[in-house]
């Protein structure tokens, strides 16, 4: 073949190159512009079996969580062995039903029951002469707490003696007179003057006799005293009106004492008033016979309830006085003592009622560990009412069950270390 006949093949084979070139790429535009405008639709192959098996495995996945042994019931279980428990001062309670209690807090002061305080005077004028109590001393009723060496009693008790034997006589001359006019011997005139005579020592007996039982001198002593001739006049003894403590002394021996001296205070701490000075805005929530706790410190506190409240509001303080009587057995609620009442101003029962403490936050919701054979679950619950130590559970929590009540912190910890580890 000569030169000529191979440059005419080789520039054929050019040329049919380009043109196949130049027809796929025609053919591509126009497959192309066709999908564009809907023209040429192509059906869709189905999902390979290897697809849809991917899709449904997180499904079988958590099946198998469910079912399996990596239940979520599980990973939130802190399995704590009671004595363990015990030994971390977890406590445990059964949920019961309760009342939500609101309360108000208020500062008071103890003072003396003022209806059982007593200032005891001398009542007549002399010398002290002796004095049996001190201050702090505890007395009984009508025992002798100081004598008094007074010229006055004596003058009192010569003139009940005197109108006591005016009596005798003024009997024994109207029963003679009274005899005479009836057997006609002697005037009526005499007979109405001896009537006369009598009632008016009578008259003096019986103010003599008062005279002395305002002294304080009892009345079998006014009855027996005509008959103690040897009785000293003089003697004045100070009693105490009731059992007590001596909580005031006034007298020294040998000080002369006036009518109106105050020789003792006594005072009977088996009772005190608490006070407390009611805001106008909190008498709503204050009233008689209302409970109240109070407090002096973390070992001193009693229950009582209010006494008195006043129907008067200072126009100084805005406050109105409310008074509770609080028992002191023990004599440890001292006057003067400042202390904290807590009033409950209103209840609300509830079906479960527990401590706040024994409430977590976990997930970012309130939860209880309930306890189970195998240790503590935390538990999602629904909170209700509270005051400042309980709250109310309205679900998630039934009466009867248990639940850990205090150092649920460290369940919370425990729970935390478990999931960590369980992540790992």
């Amino acid at each position: 073949m000569n030169g000529k006949t191979m440059f005419l093949l080789a520039l054929a084979g050019l040329g049919g190159i380009i043109l196949g070139a130049v027809g796929m790429q025609y053919v591509g535009s126009w497959e192309g512009a066709a999908q564009a405008l809907g023209v040429l639709r192509q059906p869709r192959s189905p999902t390979p079996v290897a697809t849809r098996t991917a899709v449904s495995q997180p499904t079988d996945q958590h099946e198998h969580d469910k079912h399996g042994g990596h239940t979520h019931a599980e990973e939130k279980m802190v399995r704590l062995p009671a004595a363990r428990a015990q030994q971390l001062g977890i406590e445990v309670a059964v949920a019961r039903a309760g009342s939500v209690q609101t309360s108000l807090t208020l500062p008071g002061t103890i003072a003396l029951n003022a209806d059982r305080r007593v200032h005891v005077v001398s009542r007549i004028p002399g010398i002290v002469q002796e004095i049996r109590k001190q201050l702090g001393d505890q007395v009984r009723a009508g025992e002798v707490m100081a004598v008094i060496d007074s010229r006055e009693l004596a003058d009192t008790k010569a003139a009940y003696l005197a109108a006591h034997e005016r009596v005798s006589l003024a009997e024994i001359t109207f029963a003679r007179e009274k005899d005479l006019w009836e057997k006609k011997i002697s005037p009526e005139e005499d007979y109405l003057k001896a009537k006369q005579a009598l009632a008016e020592a009578r008259i003096e007996l019986q103010v003599a006799a008062q005279k002395l039982r305002a002294l304080g001198f009892a009345e079998a002593y006014v009855q027996q005293l005509a008959g103690r001739v040897n009785a000293p006049l003089t003697r004045y003894e100070v009693v105490a009106p009731f059992a007590g403590t001596v909580i005031a002394k006034h007298i020294t021996i040998g000080e002369v004492l006036k009518d109106d001296t105050e020789a003792f205070v006594v005072a009977d701490l088996s009772t005190v008033w608490v006070d407390l000075n009611i805001a106008a805005k909190d008498l709503p929530l204050v009233r008689k016979g209302q409970r109240v706790v109070i407090a002096a410190n973390t070992t001193m506190q009693a229950e009582s309830t209010v006494s008195y409240v006043s129907p008067v509001v200072s126009d100084e303080t805005r406050t109105a006085v409310t008074r509770v009587v609080l028992p002191n057995p023990a004599g440890r609620w001292r006057p003067g003592l400042f202390v904290t009442a807590t009033l409950t101003a209103s209840e609300t029962p509830v079906a479960v009622l527990i401590p706040k403490t024994a409430t977590q936050s976990i997930d970012g919701q309130p939860s209880v560990f309930v306890q189970t054979p195998e240790g503590f679950a935390p538990r999602p619950v629904t909170l209700g009412r509270a005051n400042e130590t309980h709250v109310e559970i309205t679900t998630g929590l039934k009466a009867g069950e248990r639940y850990a009540t205090t150092e649920t912190f460290i369940l919370k910890a425990e729970l935390g270390k478990g999931a960590a580890s369980h992540a790992h």
